[in-house]
């Protein structure tokens, strides 16, 4: 196919905020620096939270600053209000993600907000930090867009008002995240098709969830959509702590593993991925690490694409 398609790694933000334990600052780096040894350009590498909710994203400053010094790597951070994004400006991020569930039941656990009064806080953002003169994206990720274990079923009508009110507010991106991992082929197809027709190439990015074993079945959806960028994580790590029964991203090995044997270009390799798995295992010992490709390792008659 020939066609590039961008994998953002998660792990260093959304795979650990569920961890156990807290991965030492220094080991964190050393991660960070391996993944874009192996290709991996676009990293999410904390989230700017209060520390007592989420421990394990304490550091999140220390990080971003570190990884200024990482040639290639667009750094990719989270905070959920203005107060976070600027946090985040501050330290030197080129990308900040707002969340905005779908859900209202979500919404009000992952920020203490509705829905359309965290797109107000979204807006608020962007006018702020058009405001600097140092430059930074600012996206939105509708939380809980195909399906909430909260509340349940989300209308797909209400997805498209969301992402549309979050256009509106002037992101510039918005990311479709099946949070929980409720999704089905069919729906991310559908949803998709809703969300694009609405606000066209402003939609950029799925995160996706295994929780159902239907990951990378739904990438394939939003693949065949002519979605580009897919958002995961080394070895499987992440979960929600606001999202009950949430469980990991898809496997970012894996991911790789099918686009490039689909012929199309991620530019990351597969024996990288694995070097970065090793510094993981040593921030996190003990720490579950998923993934096939992993498991079974690379077939001889895998060929990357480039």
């Amino acid at each position: 196919m020939g066609e590039k398609v961008r994998v953002c790694e998660v792990g260093p933000r959304d795979g650990l905020q569920m961890a156990e334990a807290i991965m030492p600052t220094e080991v964190k780096i050393e991660w960070i620096r391996s993944l874009v040894a192996a290709g991996l350009h676009e990293i999410e590498v904390g989230s700017f939270v209060p520390p007592k909710l989420i421990p394990q994203m304490a550091d999140t400053g220390e990080v971003v600053r570190a990884s200024r010094d990482i040639a290639g790597l667009t750094i990719v951070t989270l905070a959920p209000n203005l107060k976070g994004a600027q946090r985040a400006h501050e330290s030197g991020a080129d990308v900040v993600i707002i969340p905005v569930s779908v859900s209202e039941g979500h919404s009000r656990a992952n920020t203490n907000k509705g829905s359309l009064q965290q797109v107000e806080e979204v807006r608020a953002i962007v006018e702020w930090v058009k405001a600097q003169e140092r430059p930074m994206k600012v996206d939105a990720g509708c939380a809980t867009a195909f399906g909430c274990s909260i509340e349940g079923a989300v209308p797909q009508e209400r997805v498209v008002m969301v992402a549309a009110a979050l256009a509106q507010a002037g992101v510039d991106g918005v990311v479709l995240a099946d949070t929980v991992g409720y999704g089905n082929p069919a729906q991310v197809r559908a949803v998709i098709r809703a969300v694009h027709q609405e606000i066209g190439p402003v939609l950029n990015r799925l995160h996706l969830h295994d929780t159902m074993g239907l990951g990378l079945a739904n990438a394939l959806a939003g693949l065949e959509e002519g979605i580009r960028c897919f958002d995961s994580a080394l070895a499987g790590l992440g979960g929600c702590p606001f999202a009950p029964g949430a469980s990991g991203n898809i496997v970012t090995e894996d991911l790789v593993f099918m686009l490039e044997s689909m012929g199309f270009e991620t530019g990351i390799d597969l024996d990288g991925l694995f070097r970065a798995r090793e510094v993981l295992k040593r921030g996190l010992p003990g720490a579950a690490l998923l993934g096939n490709v992993n498991k079974a390792g690379i077939p001889r008659t895998y060929r990357q694409a480039a």
